[in-house]
């Protein structure tokens, strides 16, 4: 059976240079800081942030009452591993969702580009390839919105 995919692209600005942002990508302690939308929770459990590197994390619906979960109820397992690293430029995951649904099976690319924003700082482009059908492209996109608005508050303003 042939499932249908969603191709997203999202961008945002890092008042950073794109080591730090680059950096920020690739470090587990950060991960939970930013790469999570509002109202959900991130738990690292494998973070290997090297070419091949395998790496799997939860994010977890702080409602208890949630039943929007892909995993479970509540959560959001996902892992895979990293194809593409590009120092300060580029950083290419295949990752699935950990999921019985066919509707949210399948292997999806997530390419990160860093680029030198006009005027300093950093533009980061996030496409997705390969979104499962059951991800409507839009709640996608929101989502990868507010984790670029978390990257950016914890390079802009660390502490």
């Amino acid at each position: 059976m042939t499932h249908t995919t969603h191709t997203t692209r999202t961008t945002g600005h890092v008042a950073a240079p794109r080591p730090d942002v680059y950096r920020a990508l690739l470090d587990p302690a950060a991960i939970p800081r930013w790469r999570v939308p509002a109202g959900m929770s991130c738990r690292v459990h494998t973070f290997e942030p090297h070419e091949g590197g395998a790496f799997r994390v939860s994010l977890t619906y702080d409602d208890p009452a949630s039943t929007s979960g892909k995993s479970t109820a509540r959560t959001d397992t996902y892992h895979g591993r990293f194809t593409r690293l590009v120092p300060d430029g580029e950083v290419v995951e295949e990752m699935e969702f950990e999921t019985e649904d066919p509707a949210f099976q399948g292997l999806m690319t997530i390419t990160t580009t860093l680029t030198d924003a006009p005027g300093g700082g950093t533009d980061v482009s996030v496409l997705h390839t390969g979104l499962p059908e059951a991800v409507a492209p839009a709640d996608n996109e929101t989502g990868m919105r507010m984790a670029l608005d978390n990257l950016a508050r914890l390079l802009e303003h660390p502490g």
